[in-house]
């Protein structure tokens, strides 16, 4: 049997047994972390199934708490977007946090320099901007990266820092209020660039349904377009995908410039559907988050919606954690780590048992 035939084959089994490597991978993986994260508990000297009880309730036990979780979940959903699409074509990228804030930034401009009264035509220029400042934050590290192999992962993780100080110079200086009497933020926005509601008397908003669809986008276009076909050829081999025509520095722009606009729009999501205004931190370590998210699902598109919701009920439980049993905040990034691991172990085991 060639080599070809063999790789049909592989591809065949793959397909008829995906669906079952998968559900096996996240049950390995959900095991690993209750064993791991009680064997955590155990050693603050909790009771594990206890916390693990309080965790779940806090995340999904109640109409508040289950909203909230999807409020976390929205940001992280698509900062891991923005990630796992450069990591498409090998990138491997920390930006998201940074174009999270310039299209935060860019969004507010437009805001506060609108005249009186243009509040109900801003919708369209608030987000467009936010986008088109997330995407022109990620360009810069595409075009080192492309003209001059300057390594994309510390030129993003560097203007991450400046974004966010970028930030806190206008939130801190000419953009702030002066009625919040000295509190660092911006005017409060119009309600009239908000998204509705889903859920009334709730935070939880229309972005989620965006966030998801660009999610189902992203996996059909790269998974049944040339476009898609012609990222995995020059991932794999990018001297025979320039040799058979295909730019690979265009398509570093093209990856980049859409990861940062998604980046950018969920930075303008939370400004106004959250905060209400610009103020400094309002990142909250999504752009981090999103990250991890992006390569446990092995940058499959579909792969991280769940995760995300994972991760989202994670940082919605560590309220529930911090009232009812006494642990600082950190316990809730600890638990993420330990959701991480679980997964690269368990997705290590399967490879290991495949082989």
């Amino acid at each position: 049997m060639n080599l070809a035939a063999i790789q049909q084959r592989r591809l065949a089994l793959a397909a008829r047994h995906g669906w079952f490597e998968g559900a096996l991978s996240a049950t390995t993986a959900a095991a690993l972390f209750l064993l791991a994260s009680s064997v955590f508990f155990a050693v603050l000297g909790k009771s594990p199934f206890v916390l693990l009880g309080q965790i779940l309730t806090g995340a999904f036990g109640s109409r508040y708490g289950f909203t909230e979780t999807l409020v976390k979940t929205t940001p992280i959903l698509l900062c891991a977007l923005a990630t796992a699409l450069p990591a498409r074509l090998g990138l491997l990228t920390v930006g998201a946090s940074g174009q999270f804030y310039l299209g935060a930034w860019c969004g507010t401009a437009i805001v506060l320099s609108a005249p009186a009264g243009w509040s109900v035509f801003l919708f369209l220029p608030v987000f467009a901007l936010a986008c088109a400042g997330g995407a022109f934050w990620a360009l810069i590290p595409g075009f080192l990266k492309a003209r001059l192999e300057v390594n994309e992962t510390l030129s993003t993780l560097l203007l991450n820092y400046i974004a966010s100080l970028l930030v806190d110079w206008v939130v801190y200086g000419s953009w702030r209020d002066p009625a919040n009497l000295g509190w660092p933020a911006t005017a409060p926005f119009p309600d009239a660039i908000k998204l509705p509601l889903l859920v009334d008397g709730t935070r939880l908003h229309a972005g989620l349904l965006l966030a998801v669809a660009i999610a189902v986008a992203l996996h059909v276009v790269l998974s049944k377009s040339r476009w898609g076909l012609s990222l995995r050829i020059l991932k794999s081999n990018r001297v025979l995908g320039e040799g058979t025509g295909l730019p690979w520095a265009a398509n570093v722009a093209l990856v980049m410039a859409i990861g940062g606009a998604i980046a950018g729009l969920a930075g303008i999501l939370e400004t106004t559907m959250i905060h209400g205004r610009l103020q400094s931190g309002i990142a909250l370590n999504f752009g981090l988050t999103g990250f991890l998210v992006a390569w446990m699902a092995g940058q499959h598109m579909l792969r991280i919606i769940p995760l995300a919701l994972a991760m989202g009920a994670l940082m919605s439980a560590s309220d529930a954690l911090q009232l009812f049993a006494q642990l600082p905040e950190a316990t809730a990034t600890v638990l993420q780590a330990i959701l991480f691991c679980s997964v690269l172990v368990s997705g290590g085991l399967l490879s290991k048992g495949r082989n």
